[in-house]
């Protein structure tokens, strides 16, 4: 199995590429659908960007669980590494660059969230074809996701007014928009 996964760890990152792109739209499309708020980015805050990578991340972290994951002792340790690592690479690499530069630029902000995928699918690649024991066992690591997923959705519908959270067209912060 293990020469398999660099190929399913190729299809996640298109997979989430993908999923993540049509999400951006998802909100908007919908009619601003609370229900696709929580899923989706409803404004254009780093915060909600983060979705894009989570949600994405952990549909495919599912498929591959039952397809092959099962047999991985470390699968979802190495699933909820790999999904920290991309949420703070995003929000780091972000602020980084606008920080030095002072400017922002659209296309480079696409540019991080398939960066992030990137780093993020091969680095679980690296560990899952490797000898890697993971300290944090299975239980706890699928509830540190679901706890993740559950701040996302509060956070998206009482988010806290800090720049994280800020959509920078707008002014506006969360589902609600209020300023």
């Amino acid at each position: 199995m293990k020469k398999a996964i660099p190929y399913w760890q190729l299809g996640g990152f298109v997979f989430t590429a993908v999923l993540g792109t049509l999400l951006h739209f998802l909100f908007d499309w919908t009619g601003g659908a609370g229900v696709a708020a929580i899923f989706s980015a409803v404004n254009e805050s780093i915060w909600e960007h983060l979705k894009l990578l989570f949600y994405p991340m952990v549909l495919f972290a599912l498929i591959e669980f039952f397809v092959w994951g099962k047999d991985v002792e470390s699968f979802w340790c190495i699933k909820l590494i790999g999904i920290l690592i991309g949420l703070v690479l995003i929000p780091v690499v972000y602020y980084t660059y606008t920080g030095i530069l002072g400017v922002k630029a659209d296309w480079f902000n696409v540019a991080i969230f398939f960066l992030a995928a990137g780093i993020v699918y091969w680095a679980e690649t690296t560990v899952f074809t490797g000898d890697f024991t993971c300290h944090i066992g299975s239980k706890q690591a699928v509830i540190w996701i679901c706890l993740i997923g559950a701040v996302f959705t509060v956070m998206t519908f009482i988010p806290p007014h800090i720049p994280l959270f800020e959509d920078p067209i707008t002014g506006t912060y969360g589902y609600i928009g209020s300023a």
